[in-house]
């Protein structure tokens, strides 16, 4: 356990942590746009023909997927990989701890986007079979829409979205300190669990629109980031979630 005086750091080195995630969230979204400007860029995108279920798909597809996660997602970790830097600033190898828990955290959304991955691939199949489906694509990302847009309503997001927004109460919950790696990475999944509980439904609009779409990246991004850590972010849920299914009707109707 732990007592407030752990959390006493100089600030200069909370600076440098925030500013360190900082610089390799910017470094994800670089690389990002490069590989959207490159031959590979196909891969990025769904709604261009691409090897469909080879191994050189996949692998770039969990390339391009936990890019995505630490380019949009990590940031809005920010403020629990900050507080963990602090409790953890006075053992002997604070870096390796928080990155554990930023593995563990880009774990988890690695292994929902490798679900989504696999549902994407039944969609194709399904589309292919159907003709019908195939005539009006437009059905697919008009129902992703109207999906995100109704469990912006849920419950259960908001029971995972106030996880996400106490980060203090979320590692004194968790944190012993006695295995300290296996604790940091099971921090880290269990944050991810949280997140993808209340976010997993935008990023199935990412994965709809596609992986390399970096504005939907940029605006996506900036909303989970106002949702999990701005005073007023909870109140975004459900307008958000009438902009969503009014999107979805546009889709339809286009």
């Amino acid at each position: 356990m732990f007592s407030a005086s752990h959390l006493r750091v100089p600030v200069r080195d909370r600076t440098v942590l925030v500013a360190l995630l900082a610089m390799l969230a910017a470094t994800a979204w670089l690389v990002l746009w490069l590989w959207d400007a490159s031959p590979y860029g196909r891969y990025l995108h769904h709604d261009t023909p691409t090897d469909l279920g080879t191994p050189l798909e996949l692998g770039l597809f969990v390339i391009g997927w936990a890019l995505m996660i630490v380019a949009m997602m990590l940031p809005t970790a920010i403020p629990l990989l900050a507080t963990f830097g602090a409790l953890v600033g006075q053992r002997r190898r604070p870096g390796l701890l928080v990155g554990l828990v930023i593995l563990g955290y880009v774990v988890t959304w690695t292994a929902f986007g490798l679900a989504a991955w696999i549902g994407d691939r039944g969609v194709h199949a399904t589309v292919e079979a159907v003709p019908w489906l195939a005539a009006n694509p437009q059905l697919i990302l008009a129902a992703t829409f109207v999906l995100a847009g109704l469990y912006q309503f849920s419950s259960l997001k908001y029971r995972c979205l106030d996880e996400c927004r106490s980060p203090l109460g979320f590692i004194l919950n968790r944190w012993q300190g006695r295995a300290e790696r296996r604790e940091a990475f099971r921090m880290g999944v269990a944050h991810g669990l949280f997140c993808v509980g209340c976010c997993w439904s935008l990023m199935l609009v990412m994965f709809a629109v596609g992986l390399g779409s970096l504005a939907w990246m940029l605006a996506l991004g900036a909303v989970t980031a106002v949702e999990k850590n701005a005073a007023w972010g909870r109140r975004l849920g459900r307008p958000l979630g009438v902009a969503l299914l009014l999107a979805g009707l546009s889709v339809l109707n286009g």
